[in-house]
């Protein structure tokens, strides 16, 4: 397998997808981060049984912040979102290129349809959710917290068990129906962009060595995380329901409004019914437009970027796999 010389059997094709991947994820992470922090906090809040909403718009979020001066906080668990989008985005376009790369050789096609391609994505998200889960916990706990009181990333997972460190994991691994129907869209549509551009420049190029354009990637991006988004969305908000953090365990400002919140729900069902009795059907809807914002500009900005620099991290990863090969060739002839 070319992807395997010279290295020592590592899948370099792989890694450079996996590299590409995670420096895309850190970039759209890091930029959109308040507004996936107000995100958040608003998808948390559950109605009280008076019918009271302390957030009725996603805006009243970071005018809370301006209004407790605490603009800062709304990058409260950045670092924690940071290593846990870098370690997914890895895992995740790993595994995804190199279940891919399987199929291939071991089916014998050229190409791989929809149905395997969902499978594959589906594999891959599953491994990625099982490494990733207790920081994406934390990082939700941080985002939910009072603004200015988050805690660090040890103490917040300190603060429970290891299980619960794993509060919405069950979610979790059904959610990765969301990346498989993001990426899949994006990959199909990606091949049938750049074959129609191959036949109207009559070009012979590789097609996985084609990068599209900037404009092209963020298109295709958010075309295809808003429809995985729009399918996925009442399960969305129960996991960011039951990773929140509880509001008994903070000090808020505000004693008697602490008093009417009630615990976050822990588990799929208990989310869903807390939902369905305090506020109907809207309410598993609540956020949907917050959530397709942030997650499809979010998307669109690291696929890309993935594209612009799977280029440059592909002839780098070339670069160092002949560094590799020279060095132990020298050592086995000295």
């Amino acid at each position: 397998m070319a992807g395997d010389a010279g290295g020592g059997g590592v899948d370099w094709e792989s890694v450079a997808e996996a590299t590409s991947g995670a420096i895309g994820s850190l970039v759209s992470t890091t930029v959109l981060y308040p507004l996936d922090t107000c995100k958040t906090k608003f998808q948390a809040e559950l109605q009280t049984h008076h019918g009271a909403h302390k957030y009725r718009n996603l805006s009243d979020v970071f005018w809370e912040a301006l209004r407790k001066k605490q603009l800062l906080s709304l990058y409260q668990g950045l670092n924690t979102k940071n290593i846990q989008s870098f370690i997914s985005s890895f895992v995740y376009f790993y595994g995804y290129s190199y279940f891919k790369r399987l199929y291939l050789e071991r089916t014998g096609a050229k190409s791989i349809g929809t149905t395997a391609n969902l499978l594959v994505a589906a594999a891959a998200g599953a491994c990625t959710v099982v490494v990733t889960q207790p920081l994406d916990t934390a990082a939700s706990r941080m985002q939910t917290s009072s603004f200015g009181k988050s805690k660090g990333l040890r103490e917040t997972l300190s603060e429970g068990t290891w299980m619960e460190a794993f509060d919405g994991l069950g979610i979790s691994i059904i959610l990765t129906c969301n990346p498989s129907i993001q990426y899949t869209a994006f990959d199909q549509l990606k091949q049938r962009l750049i074959q129609r551009q191959r036949r109207k420049n009559g070009s012979k190029e590789d097609n996985s060595r084609v990068a599209l354009s900037a404009f092209s990637a963020f298109v295709l991006g958010a075309i295809s995380k808003s429809i995985a988004t729009v399918l996925t969305y009442p399960l969305i908000r129960c996991k960011v329901m039951i990773q929140a953090a509880n509001p008994d365990d903070e000090e808020d400002d505000d004693q008697s409004e602490r008093r009417s919140k009630s615990r976050a729900p822990k588990t799929m069902l208990g989310a869903l019914h807390a939902i369905w009795s305090k506020e109907g059907i809207p309410g598993f809807f609540k956020g949907l437009h917050a959530q397709i914002l942030k997650t499809v500009l979010s998307s669109a900005l690291l696929l890309m970027i993935k594209e612009k620099i799977s280029k440059f991290t592909w002839i780098s990863l070339l670069a160092l796999r002949r560094y590799l090969f020279v060095s132990q060739k020298r050592i086995k002839t000295a």
